[in-house]
């Protein structure tokens, strides 16, 4: 353990690392750099979120799901964790409604600019493409009958 102190300081380089690979949808490198910065403080959330965000830019929900849940259950005040948990269970059809309850109350509880940012944005997207309505040209499209091809 004592070989680990001396890289005590890099942690958030290792942190801030993947979460770039995995903006650049580098998931081998986010996912060493995270365990990285895991093994060097195992229990800090940032670690356990940028897991999660890797999973969620996959669109793994369930996956994504889990680890802002865990984040939460240690931390019930984590409006980051919040948001993410709102985000990824709202692009899950059946949840949306949950998801947009989670984020309205990450905007609510937060006084972090960027989290009320993502938050404001993953509501609007919401709004906008997983809640929209089918065009005219969808609604009156004749549904498919069930046994034939």
């Amino acid at each position: 353990m004592a070989q680990l102190q001396k890289y005590q300081d890099d942690f958030f380089l290792f942190l801030e690392g993947g979460y770039i690979a995995a903006h650049q949808a580098d998931e081998d490198a986010a996912m060493k750099l995270f365990r990285a910065a895991q093994t060097l403080k195992p229990d800090n959330f940032l670690v356990k979120i940028g897991f999660g965000y890797v999973h969620l830019l996959k669109l793994e929900l369930k996956q994504a799901n889990q680890y802002f849940e865990d984040v939460l259950k240690k931390e019930p005040n984590n409006e980051m964790a919040r948001a993410l948990l709102g985000l990824s269970t709202a692009l899950t059809i059946k949840e949306a409604e949950k998801g947009e309850k989670l984020l309205q109350e990450a905007l609510k509880r937060t006084e972090d600019n960027t989290v009320k940012s993502m938050a404001n944005t993953a509501l609007d997207f919401i709004a906008k493409f997983v809640k929209k309505a089918p065009t005219p040209v969808q609604a009156q499209a004749p549904a498919k009958k069930k046994g034939k091809k």
